[in-house]
C-alpha cells in the first residue's frame, strides 16, 4: 500500500508513525511539505519514505492524508483530479463542513471526512509519536457520500490505530467542536494574554502551579493554524462563545453580590460534568 501524507507535522507525522506500527502489509510512506526542513526532519526521523510533489501522490498513492490547515485541505481538494480509480482521501481538519462544501462532485467519493480527536499544543514532526491517536476517537462525517471502498479503507486504518469511530453530520459536528476544542483555545489565549498584560507578570508566574498551566497550555499552540481554524468556525464558535460569557457573567454578578451559597450552587451544578464522562 503506498500512502501519501501532505503535512508532516504532529497530525501527519504521528498517523504515519502509527501505520508503521500498526500495518503489517508491506508499506511504502510518500510525504509532502512546504517546509524542507520538515521533510529532512521527517526523513531522518523514518516517518516518511521518501518526499515527493503533491502532484507524485496524486499519481501514485492508495491513500492520500491531508493533515495540513482547513485552508489548505480545501484547496487541496480542488486539485485532486487525476487520483487513482480506487484512491482514498481522508482529511484530519478541524473543521469538516466547509471542506465537504469545497470539495467538487467528481472527487467527492474519494473523499472520507475525518477528524482524530487527538493532538497537543506542540507542532512540527519533531512533535509526532505513534501513539498520539490510540484509544481517541475519530469522527466521521456524512460517510454516506463517500465510496463504499474508501469507508472500509478508512474504517480499516482507523481501527489498526486502535481508535474508536464515531458517525456524525459535518455541521452538528462543528457546532460540537466549537464546544469542546475550538472555544478552550480562545479561552486559554485568553488567560494567557490578560496575564501578559500586568505589569508584574513575573511575579504572578512565579506562582503559578498546574491550574493555570493546564489552563494556559493549548496558548502554546500555532496561532496560524488556529487563526484559519477560528475563520472556517466562526459562527458557530461565536455561538460558543456567548454561551461561556452568559455563565461568566453570572458568576461575576454572584461574586459581586456577595451571593456565596448562589455562587456554591453554581460551581456545584459545574461538579456534575465529569459524571458524564464517567456515570459510574
Amino acid at each position: 500500500m503506498v500512502v501519501g501524507v501532505v503535512g508532516l507535522g504532529l497530525m501527519g507525522g504521528s498517523f504515519a508513525l502509527a501505520l508503521r506500527e500498526k500495518v503489517q502489509n508491506e508499506l511504502l510512506i510518500l510525504g509532502s511539505d512546504h517546509n524542507a526542513e520538515h521533510v529532512k526532519e521527517a526523513i531522518d526521523m523514518g516517518i516518511i519514505d521518501a518526499s515527493v510533489s503533491f502532484e507524485e501522490i496524486k499519481q501514485s498513492a492508495d491513500v492520500i492524508v491531508l493533515a495540513v490547515p482547513v485552508i489548505a485541505i480545501k484547496r487541496l481538494m480542488q486539485m485532486m483530479d487525476g487520483v487513482k480509480p480506487n484512491c482514498t482521501i481522508i482529511d484530519l481538519g478541524s473543521t469538516k463542513a466547509s471542506i465537504i462544501q469545497s470539495t467538487c462532485a467528481a472527487v467527492r467519493h474519494h473523499l472520507v471526512a475525518a477528524h482524530p480527536m487527538a493532538g497537543t499544543e506542540y507542532s512540527g514532526p519533531k512533535a509526532a509519536f505513534s501513539t498520539l491517536y490510540q484509544g481517541k476517537i475519530v469522527v466521521l462525517c456524512n460517510i454516506e457520500e463517500s465510496g463504499d471502498h474508501q469507508k472500509e479503507t478508512a474504517k480499516n486504518l482507523f481501527d489498526a490505530l486502535g481508535m474508536k469511530i464515531v458517525y456524525m453530520d459535518a455541521k452538528e459536528h462543528d457546532r460540537h467542536a466549537a464546544f469542546i476544542s475550538h472555544m478552550p483555545h480562545v479561552i486559554s489565549y485568553a488567560i494567557a494574554n490578560s496575564v501578559l498584560a500586568q505589569e508584574d507578570k513575573r511575579s504572578i508566574l512565579t506562582l503559578a502551579a498546574g491550574g493555570f498551566r493546564d489552563m494556559s497550555r493549548l496558548a502554546k499552540s500555532p496561532s496560524s493554524m488556529w487563526r484559519d481554524i477560528f475563520m472556517e468556525n466562526q459562527n458557530t464558535l461565536l455561538a460558543s462563545m456567548d454561551a461561556f460569557e452568559k455563565e461568566l457573567e453570572e458568576a461575576r454578578k454572584l461574586i459581586a453580590g456577595g451571593d456565596w451559597d448562589a455562587l456554591q450552587n453554581w460551581m456545584r451544578s459545574a461538579n456534575t460534568l465529569h459524571e458524564l464522562f464517567d456515570p459510574q
